[in-house]
């Protein structure tokens, strides 16, 4: 039986645009599927802020920010937490990662065109000791152009291919099965959907109106994760996050659903750390969803003054921008789904960024006069629309006021004014005092001693009840899906084990679908700026070493 391609890639996001530029490189034949329209290219690192973890980059030294690899290797090690006989495989992809992070990766992109912001993010801060969870200096290289910055240049080389016949793209077919007509896993079966010109995002047809079989020498899934699928995300909820919540939003589109995961499990490979997960207690519901339950992040400085949703204050180190998944276990222990930020107009109009590309207009249409306005006055327009919009928002210009409508929003009078006004009023007391005991004011006056803050993402710290500081502000926030820690078992080469340890043979794995390298590269927890970062590298390897193997 003839070959198709050399190689078949289930999937056009990030990690497959990477590994399918990659085959192209070494004349390879492809085939790239995807089940969404053409106008989804890209997946789901077109809606990403675009943020890269790198290591002593020419960024950082700038701004006089001191990294090393030793640094970096300390803070995933810390973060990670790698504490399995199945971690293997995780904890060298980790090691190859951090390498390249510190070595090649910037220079790589650079040659391709990508290009970064020039202030350096500092995003999960950790607040434990030195070998604990955290990045111990900023390491959050935000692309300019956002996602689609840095989607571009792989398209670019992608549909370069397609122009010299190497690359057959095929959307709107999704894969159902795999299987082998040989040794090796050489066959994709699938069912070809109803063609549709939905805006990116949006739902699109599953109507069936045909099938396809397939066959190639090598086979590489990069499906993707299970964010959009509640149902598998609950099943896979770890005992140590507590009881699933019953309400959440979506991070990313439906068709994120986890499905070719289960496929490729069918056909032999292993799936390990289905309960590593990583979502944000941060979401907020978007006043002009694309998708189901369509949620989109806050990234906050570290002012606002976060409350469970009884109103007390979540305890130390949990402050915005600190610890991701130890804000989620601890507000799972609380009986509720939500919690609150509650700030100034001073703090809104200088700490909150949303996430994703549309939600910075500035940053991905590559316009600097529209970045340097986020300088001036004002909230940034997307923030403010949300303010205007957004079911979430409250806006008082008393704490009265605001304690009121935050018990209707929830239908629930679980805040009592009295005991929020303790609180409010002590943490102000702090505010004027020059040596405090409060940590979150000794963070936030740290947070300014770094410039890339102290210019962009952190207002000067004020009482909360300061009237020229208002109108005072409260935002519910729910939990948000977003990314799969864990996922099909690979080698260093991105080849699929098996249970039996032994590789599947012909099938390689990149992306989320594969933990972001051999099965859960983050361990339990993300330094963040890892995610896209992770499609690429395991991308990358994976196009490589499939290119080698076929003839």
């Amino acid at each position: 039986m003839a070959y198709d391609a050399d190689v078949i890639v289930i999937g056009a996001g990030l990690a497959g645009l990477a590994a399918t530029a990659e085959l192209v490189d070494a004349g390879r034949k492809v085939i790239l599927l995807d089940q969404e329209p053409e106008q989804s290219l890209g997946g789901q690192a077109h809606w990403s802020f675009g943020g890269l973890f790198l290591v002593d980059s020419p960024e950082q030294r700038r701004l006089r920010i001191r990294d090393s690899h030793a640094l970096a290797w300390q803070d995933w090690l810390g973060t990670a937490g790698f504490d399995r006989p199945e971690d293997r495989w995780p904890r060298r992809w980790a090691e190859a990662y951090v390498d390249f992070a510190a070595g090649e990766k910037r220079s790589w992109l650079h040659r391709q065109g990508v290009r970064f912001f020039p202030v350096v993010g500092w995003a999960e801060r950790g607040g434990y000791g030195a070998t604990g969870h955290g990045n111990s200096v900023p390491r959050f290289h935000i692309t300019w152009g956002t996602g689609p910055g840095l989607v571009a240049p792989f398209e670019r080389r992608v549909r370069a291919g397609a122009a010299r016949g190497l690359v057959d793209l095929r959307f709107r077919h999704r894969v159902t099965g795999l299987s082998r007509s040989t040794g090796s896993v050489d066959t994709v079966s699938g069912e070809i959907l109803q063609p549709s010109d939905v805006e990116r995002g949006r739902p699109s047809s599953r109507e069936v109106t045909g099938a396809f079989e397939l066959r190639a020498q090598a086979v590489i899934v990069t499906s993707g994760g299970i964010g959009g699928n509640h149902d598998l995300v609950r099943a896979n909820w770890p005992e140590r996050l507590g009881t699933p919540p019953e309400r959440m939003l979506s991070g990313v589109p439906a068709h994120v659903d986890g499905k070719m995961l289960g496929i490729a499990e069918a056909a032999g490979g292993r799936i390990i750390n289905r309960d590593r997960m990583w979502h944000y207690t941060e979401g907020i519901d978007n006043w002009n969803p694309l998708w189901p339950m369509h949620g989109i992040r806050i990234l906050s400085g570290p002012s606002p003054l976060w409350l469970d949703a009884r109103g007390k204050r979540l305890p130390v180190p949990l402050f915005p921008g600190f610890d991701t998944l130890g804000t989620l276990e601890h507000l799972m222990r609380t009986g509720h789904d939500h919690t609150w930020f509650v700030l100034t107009r001073k703090i809104i109009e200088k700490e909150f960024t949303l996430s994703g590309s549309e939600q910075n207009p500035d940053l991905t249409g590559k316009s600097v006069r529209d970045v340097l306005g986020r300088a001036r006055a004002g909230a940034p327009g997307p923030v403010q629309a949300f303010m205007d919009r957004g079911a979430d928002f409250v806006v008082e210009r008393s704490l009265t006021g605001l304690v009121r409508r935050m018990n209707e929003l929830t239908g629930k009078s679980l805040i009592d004014e009295a005991a929020l006004r303790d609180e409010i009023v002590a943490r102000d007391r702090e505010i004027t005092n020059p040596f405090t005991k409060d940590l979150q004011v000794t963070a936030v006056r740290g947070t300014r001693k770094y410039l890339g803050d102290r210019l962009i993402r952190t207002a000067a710290p004020h009482r909360l009840l300061d009237p020229k500081a208002g109108p005072l502000i409260a935002v519910r926030l729910s939990i948000l899906t977003r990314k799969t820690l864990g996922g099909l078992e690979t080698d260093l080469s991105s080849r699929v084990l098996t249970d039996d340890g032994g590789p599947l043979p012909g099938v390689y794995a990149a992306g989320e679908a594969a933990g972001f390298g051999g099965g859960g590269v983050h361990g339990y927890r993300s330094l963040e700026g890892t995610f896209l970062g992770g499609c690429l590298f395991s991308g990358r390897t994976a196009g490589r070493a499939a290119a080698r193997a076929v003839d």
